[in-house]
């Protein structure tokens, strides 16, 4: 299930950090993505619900998902790299966990197990002491 959200994030700019020389100081390529889901539109109550549950860290208290970038060298390409984040942030949160099924030993397994004790057993025992009254 695809839900695009680009049309209700609010974009931020700021300087950028690290590495850049003169250039880093007086361009804003930092990128910085928020999106209410409170407020949103495009999901329902329940999804609102999940996503807010599953992205709980990634939620301010002001019910806003927050995601920067400041990976590419200019404003444009971060703020693609932040829609793309956000929208793989929500569909990963929606998605439902599949219920694991849990599988019993095989026949096989069982008297592979069982022969392994027998083997251990037997080597522990060769390992007590002698005594003299069994002879």
């Amino acid at each position: 299930m695809k839900i695009e959200i680009t049309k209700e994030i609010v974009f931020k700019t700021a300087r950028s950090g690290g590495k850049g020389g003169q250039h880093v100081n007086k361009v804003e390529t930092m990128v910085e993505g928020r999106w209410n889901v409170n407020e949103s539109t495009l999901v329902t109550d329940e999804q609102k619900e999940l996503i807010s549950k599953k992205l709980a860290n990634r939620i301010t208290d002001d019910g806003f998902l927050l995601v920067k970038s400041q990976e590419s060298r200019t404003q444009l390409g971060n703020k693609e790299l932040v829609i793309k984040k956000m929208n793989e942030l929500i569909d990963k949160s929606l998605q439902k966990k599949k219920i694991r099924i849990a599988s019993k030993p095989t026949k096989a397994s069982k008297e592979k197990r069982i022969e392994s004790k027998k083997q251990k057993a037997f080597h522990k025992e060769g390992r007590r002491k002698i005594n003299p009254k069994d002879y």
